[in-house]
Parts: C-alpha cells; sequence; structure tokens
C-alpha cells in the first residue's frame, strides 16, 4: 500500500495531486448536490479512489430531487415506477482537493449523474448548468463569474425562547448592526483565520470578508473565474467549508435567508461578465451601455417573475423579500444601485457586469447562475429590450411584482415556457413536485404565534 492505495494500481493525475498534498489519506466524501444545494453521497476508503475513478459511484437517480427533509418525493415518477433504481456518478475533474477541516487525513470530490446511457442525468444540477454554459458558448463567449455569500453565526444552543442566537463575542451592547465594522472580525478571528486556511488548502479564491448589518452576520466574496462550473462548484464548497469550521468552533454557520424577521437576511450576489474568443468583455462598449449588455439586462429582467422560485426556493426565503432591506421587490435595473434587482457596478469598461442581487444564500449555487446565465441568454438571442433603468429608490418608483408567496413562485415556474427551455421539461416538473411536497408539509405546522394570535381571542 502506498497513502492508502494498493500497489500497482494506476491512478488518475487528480490522484496523484491529492495524494502529494495529502500524504496517507483514510478517507474520501464523495458528492453530489441535489435540488437544494444539499450534499449527498458516501464516506469511502482512500484505497477506493483508483476504482472511483475507473467505475464511478451508483446512487440512486432519487437523491437529486429529496425534499428539504431528505425525504423522496413519489411524484417525480423517480420511486417506485423505476425501482429507485441507481445511476452512476463520476467525479468532476480537478475536484478532488483535502478536507482540511477533518481530524483525520481525508478528502472530498464532487461528482456528477450520468444516466445508463452516458449522457447527463437531466436532475443534475450541475448538468443543467453546464446546458446553459454550452448554449452561450455558440455564441461566441465564456461567462465569468463570481459569488457572494452571506451567512449568520449562532451559538450551538438556541436562547431561552428556544431562538437562535449570536454568539456572545460577535455582539455589542446597545446596536444590532456594526456594518463594515472591523472589531466584529477581530472578535471571530480564530475561526475567520480557519475558514482562510481551509479554503487556501482547497484552492478557493476567498477574497474579503466583511461584517455585516446583523449581529453575527458576514459576507465572503470568491473571486471572478471564466467558468461558470468553477465558479458554482466553489460556492458550493465555501458554504460547506464554513460551516464545518464553525462546528469545530462550537458554533452553527446558517445561510437561512431570514433567520429574524425584524432583521437582514442572507443573499448571494451573482456578479456575471461575458468575454469573447480574444477575452475581450464583450458587455464593455463606446457608449454607456452596450448593446450585448442592454439585451442582457433585458432578458434577465423578462425572465425573473417566473424564475423567483430558483432564487427562493423555500418557504422562509420570502422572508428577505421587505421594502427598504437592500432586496429587490420587482424586476428593476440600476447604475450602482442597490435598491434594483440588477445592479451594474461602476467600473472601467473592461470589467462592465451585472450584479444578480435576486437569490437568497439558501438557493443552490447551481441553478442560480444556470438561471443567470439563461436569462443572459435569452436576452441576447432575442434582442430584449430592458425597461428604462431606476434612478434612486426602487421601492418607491416601481410597484412590488416578484412572487411574494412561495405557491405563486412554484405556480410561475411550473407554467414557464423559459424554464422548460433552459432548464428542461422534466427538470421544471421535478422542481416544482419537490417544492409542493415541502410546501404541503409545513401548511401542516402551525407556529406559536398562531396560538399566540388566535387561540384565546376568536
Amino acid at each position: 500500500m502506498t497513502d492508502g492505495v494498493p500497489t500497482g494500481v494506476t491512478v488518475s493525475p487528480d490522484v496523484k495531486a491529492f495524494l502529494g498534498r495529502t500524504p496517507e489519506p483514510e478517507f474520501v466524501e464523495a458528492f453530489i448536490t441535489d435540488i437544494n444545494g444539499i450534499a449527498r453521497g458516501k464516506r469511502l476508503p482512500a484505497a477506493s479512489l483508483p476504482r472511483l475513478y475507473g467505475k464511478g459511484l451508483c446512487l440512486p437517480a432519487s437523491t437529486l430531487v429529496l425534499d428539504v427533509w431528505g425525504e423522496e418525493v413519489a411524484e417525480t415518477g423517480l420511486i417506485f415506477e423505476t425501482g429507485d433504481a441507481d445511476h452512476t456518478c463520476y467525479p468532476v475533474p480537478g475536484s478532488l482537493r483535502p478536507l482540511p477541516w477533518s481530524e483525520r487525513p481525508g478528502g472530498q470530490l464532487l461528482l456528477q449523474m450520468l444516466t445508463p446511457e452516458g449522457g447527463p442525468f437531466p436532475g443534475d444540477p450541475r448538468n443543467i448548468l453546464a446546458g446553459v454554459v454550452a448554449r452561450l458558448g455558440e455564441l461566441g463567449v465564456t461567462p465569468v463569474v463570481a459569488t457572494e455569500l452571506e451567512f449568520r453565526l449562532f451559538d450551538a444552543e438556541p436562547g431561552p425562547d428556544g431562538r437562535p442566537r449570536p454568539p456572545s463575542m460577535a455582539t455589542r451592547g446597545g446596536s444590532r448592526s456594526q456594518l463594515f465594522g472591523l472589531d466584529e472580525l477581530e472578535s471571530l478571528d480564530g475561526l475567520f483565520a480557519d475558514i482562510e486556511k481551509a479554503c487556501e488548502a482547497q484552492g478557493l479564491p476567498a477574497d474579503t470578508l466583511i461584517a455585516e448589518q446583523s449581529e453575527g452576520q458576514y459576507e465572503i466574496n470568491l473571486t471572478h473565474v471564466a467558468d461558470p462550473l468553477l465558479a458554482a462548484d466553489q460556492a458550493v464548497l465555501l458554504k460547506r467549508t464554513i460551516k464545518a469550521c464553525a462546528r469545530r468552533h462550537g458554533l452553527v454557520a446558517s445561510f437561512m435567508a431570514k433567520p429574524f424577521g425584524d432583521q437582514s437576511g442572507n443573499g448571494m450576489h451573482v456578479h456575471v461578465s461575458l468575454v469573447d474568443g480574444d477575452q475581450r468583455n464583450v458587455f464593455a462598449g463606446d457608449e454607456a451601455m452596450s448593446t450585448v449588455l442592454r439585451h442582457a439586462v433585458g432578458g434577465l429582467l423578462a425572465t425573473m417573475e417566473e424564475t423567483t422560485a430558483i432564487c427562493a426556493p423555500h418557504a422562509n426565503s420570502f422572508r428577505r423579500f421587505q421594502p427598504g432591506s437592500h432586496v429587490p421587490m420587482a424586476p428593476t435595473w440600476g447604475v450602482d444601485n442597490r435598491t434594483t434587482a440588477l445592479r451594474l457596478p461602476l467600473a472601467e469598461p473592461s470589467a462592465s457586469r451585472i450584479e444578480h442581487r435576486v437569490a437568497g444564500a439558501d438557493a443552490n449555487p447551481y441553478l442560480v447562475v444556470a438561471n443567470v446565465l439563461a436569462g443572459i441568454h435569452y436576452g441576447i438571442t432575442g434582442s430584449v429590450e430592458p425597461p428604462p433603468q431606476t434612478r434612486g429608490s426602487a421601492y418607491e418608483q416601481v410597484a412590488a411584482s416578484l412572487p411574494d408567496e412561495w405557491g405563486e413562485a412554484i405556480a410561475a415556474f411550473e407554467r414557464s415556457p423559459f424554464v422548460a427551455d433552459y432548464l428542461g421539461e422534466t427538470y421544471r416538473r421535478w422542481f416544482a413536485a419537490c417544492k409542493r411536497q415541502e410546501r404541503e408539509r409545513l401548511r401542516r405546522d402551525v407556529p406559536a404565534s398562531e396560538y399566540d394570535a388566535y387561540l384565546g381571542t376568536i
């Protein structure tokens, strides 16, 4: 045996590189990312790596469309009608990385699911994103993508009222918000240092870290990469890293969209530009707004209402959408305007880009990036013109029109020809089935606030 791999067994370059960084690994966690962005897979002995790269790993196809509680969604037709059959998952090239927060030397590996015929399985969010990227490639452009993720930190134990509470070292008396405060970062320096080291060990290009508007709320940005699949991979791995490092410090890291109704929520902003074969930014132009950029904005706005369910995929997601909360309420755009759904940051022409501000941090990064790129493709190929830009507060000038209720968002998604075209008719049906199942389960739960309001009153 050498580094946990049998002597004489041929290993891939990815495995060789991993073993060079992680001597004598004991195990590897191999996983796909399901409809809700949750990692699901298996832990294998490191000696299984050559076999995994050669033959893949079998998982039930239904694994990709489990609901948020991990329950099967029978309405998809992937359970009894198929015998809950396995599909083969193969490693994503270049994704074998160390597991830096583990007490034992180990690794993690992203997988992608194929059909029995060897094609991309339509229920894998990563495959959906790859399909949209390919359509943009046919136009001769490559998307350059970066994500910004907000999250909250909480004590491991809830407060006396059962509600989550920010860690004591992150709170300051008399104020809930210390936006961009540096003392708020220093008080949790040990945790953030571990996150930075873990990102470096995995090759994740973490950039700036800031304290956000609420107690124990932070944002970590990833630098842009000219590979949307890699950008989404990195967002998935960053979320996993933050949560794992927080656990090691006795804390809970949450990407829940709106933990408290009266405090700021957690968003996932996506920055996108397009470069041509000569690496020129096609969003840049001699005029203030190039034709390509204008049509990209038009396509994103025209399809925003029917795809809200991707950006707000849970019941709690819709608590983010409140006037004056830096969360968009309608399909709007503006130059350096954070009240709009699409912000065009002030930048030199070579850095011209769109900041998509609709999604919550609870959304699936693969589906969000696929949705953004699909809207851009739709706008460019259809020469879709946007409405006039919004100057000043969008909340005061444009009536709210994005779906503000989960059932409404699911229905708009389910009847959308745009979704069927870019994400696939099959996935449109599976996604809606999963979200309906989650919604019906939550509708049966009566919250304490309703007992307080109604039980002894009416």
